[in-house]
Formats: structure tokens, C-alpha cells, sequence
């Protein structure tokens, strides 16, 4: 009965991350309960529970906390966008449905937030600024600048005369496991997401090194995310047709123009990295972030090395500034 049990959480735990890998793909859509119970294969009577219970969040909030998040992402990085095509490209149907949303999480109307950050040049000042926003409505949280930053930074990484290589990719197939929550510190949490997964890719023999690419996703900016909601997902590459189940959830990372740069890492030292690329480089880049999930990229085991170090790109989707 025990094993019946396991077996039929694995499977809700699948169905519910295809849900939200659907949900992530079709954002700036209409997306319904039909939609969402069909992709689950849950009847949809059922649906809307099942999502609360593993998630902590109804789909309505679930949905319109990320709009809100990607909004507020394009509102600080792409200052080019007006408020109306924002609202579109975070799947909002009415500018001023989008403004109400905004305004009822934040504060702020979302031109009122655009004009105030148009005025800032200081990236710190910035995350002050919008951390005092999401304090006043009750969703105050750790910030660490523009993107996710992994384990903990406690020595300094030599970061002069950096190369950064801009280069196209194809899409890619990954098998992942998926975590929702605090990650920030916490060396343990990625050493046993990877070994999840490697203990599941391991008799498939999809652990094809150097072939196969070891991949961490991040699908939230930690500046607008609440600590406890920050996805990251542990994956590996691996053929398209690959089948997977339970804990193991499958998706794609889109195509397009992305920055690697390449940095020697241990234990600690992400922090630093993460700050260096979207601190310094890419505002003298000619780029700007594109609206692609960013990730790290590893090489070899600190295990397999004498120094406890290894190859690690911080990678981020870009486009023309």
C-alpha cells in the first residue's frame, strides 16, 4: 500500500509540474480551468483543489502573480515599453485590468512605478526602493540585484578582464527535478536535487558526459519573487522523446541569443559572479535581458578537482539594447 501511495504522489507531482510548465509557456495567453484541468488530466471539478494543496496558491493567484512578476520585470528593464504593450506581454487583457492588479499588489500604479525607476541610475537604490514597495503590502523578501544567485559568497572572485560570449543556441530538452522555495545559502539543497536526478538518469544512461549538459534554471527574478515561491529547476539535457514521470519533469529552453561567461567556482563565489555580469557587464554590453529564463551551466565535479573548483557559465538570455 505504501508503494501504491509513492507511486500515485509521483504522479500528481508530474502532472502538476507539466501544468506549470504550461502556464509558464503560454503566459501572455487566456489560459482557463478547462485548459489547465485537460493538460492535467484531472477533471476540472477536482482541478482547482489539487493545485492549492501542492502549490499553496489558487490558480488565479498562482497566474496572476506571475503576470505581476514578469510585468514588474519588464518594467525595470525595458524602458522602451509602454505601459499597454507591458500589460499585453504579461497577459493581462486590458490595460486597465493591468493597472488595477498592480496597483492593489504594489502600491503603485505601474506608470507611477516606471517613471519613479526612470529617474534611477543606481541599481541599489533601485532594489531599496522596490523592496520598500513589497514591504508595505506584506510581501517583503531577500533581493539579491537582477537575477538568482546560488550557495554563498563569502571570498572574492578576481573579475577583471572578463570575456562574455554572446552566441545563438537551439533549443534545448531537459529533464529536471523542480523545487519551490528558499535556495539561497543552502549548498545541501542543490546536492540532493542533483543527486535525485542523476540516480534517476543514471540506469536510463542519459549521463553521457561531455555530452550531456547539467543545467540549474531559475523562472523567477528574486527581486520581485517572495523567497518561499522562487522556482529553480536541476536539469540535464536529453533527447526530445525522452519519457519521464513523477518527480522528473521534462521542458524545453527556447532558443535565442544568450551571454555566457565563464567563471572558476567552488563553494562560494556565485553571488559575486551573478552581481559582475548584470552589474557591470551588461549594462556596457549593448544588450538587454531578454524574457528567457537565465541558468548556470557546469563542468566537471568540484570532486573530480585537486582545488575543489570547476568551470561554471552564468547565462542569460539577451537581445539588442
Amino acid at each position: 500500500m505504501k508503494k501504491l501511495s509513492e507511486a500515485s504522489r509521483r504522479e500528481y507531482v508530474h502532472r502538476i509540474n507539466v501544468v506549470l510548465d504550461y502556464i509558464d509557456q503560454h503566459l501572455e495567453e487566456d489560459i482557463t480551468l478547462d485548459q489547465l484541468a485537460q493538460v492535467a488530466s484531472f477533471s476540472k471539478y477536482h482541478f482547482h483543489r489539487l493545485f492549492y494543496v501542492f502549490i499553496g496558491e489558487t490558480l488565479y493567484q498562482y497566474i496572476r502573480r506571475l503576470r505581476l512578476e514578469k510585468a514588474c520585470t519588464l518594467l525595470l528593464g525595458q524602458a522602451d515599453l509602454s505601459i499597454t504593450e507591458i500589460a499585453f506581454l504579461s497577459g493581462f487583457s486590458t490595460p486597465s485590468g493591468f493597472t488595477r492588479s498592480f496597483s492593489d499588489v504594489f502600491g503603485v500604479s505601474p506608470s507611477q512605478w516606471k517613471e519613479n525607476q526612470s529617474k534611477k541610475s543606481n541599481c541599489e537604490t533601485v532594489d531599496r526602493n522596490f523592496n520598500q514597495v513589497l514591504s508595505k503590502n506584506g510581501n517583503a523578501h531577500h533581493s539579491n540585484r537582477l537575477y538568482a544567485t546560488t550557495i554563498q559568497s563569502q571570498r572574492s572572485v578576481d573579475m577583471k578582464d572578463h570575456d562574455v560570449v554572446v552566441k545563438e543556441c537551439p533549443e534545448k530538452t531537459v529533464a529536471y527535478v523542480r523545487y519551490i522555495g528558499p535556495y539561497k545559502d543552502n549548498p545541501d539543497l542543490f546536492e540532493s536535487l542533483s543527486n535525485q536526478l542523476c540516480t534517476w538518469a543514471g540506469p536510463r544512461n542519459l549521463l553521457r558526459f561531455p555530452e550531456t549538459e547539467f543545467i540549474i534554471v531559475y523562472h523567477d527574478n528574486p527581486e520581485i519573487t517572495e523567497e518561499s515561491k522562487l522556482r529553480i529547476s536541476v536539469c540535464i539535457t536529453v533527447p526530445p522523446d525522452t519519457p519521464v514521470d513523477g518527480d522528473i519533469g521534462k521542458m524545453t529552453i527556447p532558443a535565442g541569443t544568450y551571454a555566457f561567461s565563464r567563471f572558476r567556482l567552488g563553494s562560494t563565489g556565485y553571488q559575486e559572479a551573478w552581481d559582475w555580469v548584470c552589474g557591470q557587464w551588461l549594462p556596457s554590453s549593448g544588450y538587454a535581458p531578454d524574457d528567457k529564463p537565465c541558468y548556470e551551466q557546469y563542468y566537471g565535479s568540484p570532486k573530480d578537482s585537486p582545488d575543489g573548483m570547476m568551470d561554471v557559465d552564468i547565462v542569460i538570455p539577451v537581445k539588442p539594447l
